[in-house]
C-alpha cells in the first residue's frame, strides 16, 4: 500500500512539473510562431471551402512570416477584428 501511495505521489508530481513547463511553451508557440484556425463561409471561395460545401477548412496561420514582413503575392492573409458591431 505504501508503494502505491509513493507511486501516486511521484505520478502527480511529474504531471504538475510537466504541466507547468508545457503550458507556457504552448502559449508562446501559439502566440509567436503559428496557430490553427477554422475558415467558414463563402468569402474565401474558391481557394478555401471550394464548391460551396458547408464544412469548414482548417488552416495553419503563420505568425512568424508576418513578424518578418515576409508576405508575398498570392499569400492568404487573415485579419481578426477586436471590435464587435451590433
Amino acid at each position: 500500500m505504501a508503494q502505491a501511495q509513493g507511486f501516486g505521489r511521484r505520478y502527480i508530481k511529474a504531471f504538475f512539473k510537466g504541466f507547468f513547463v508545457a503550458v507556457p511553451v504552448t502559449v508562446t508557440f501559439l502566440d509567436r510562431v503559428a496557430c490553427v484556425a477554422r475558415v467558414e463561409g463563402a468569402s474565401m471561395q474558391p481557394s478555401l471551402n471550394p464548391g460551396g460545401r458547408q464544412a469548414s477548412d482548417v488552416v495553419l496561420l503563420n505568425h512568424w512570416s508576418i513578424r518578418n514582413y515576409d508576405v508575398q503575392r498570392g499569400d492568404i492573409v487573415s485579419l481578426v477584428s477586436d471590435v464587435w458591431c451590433c
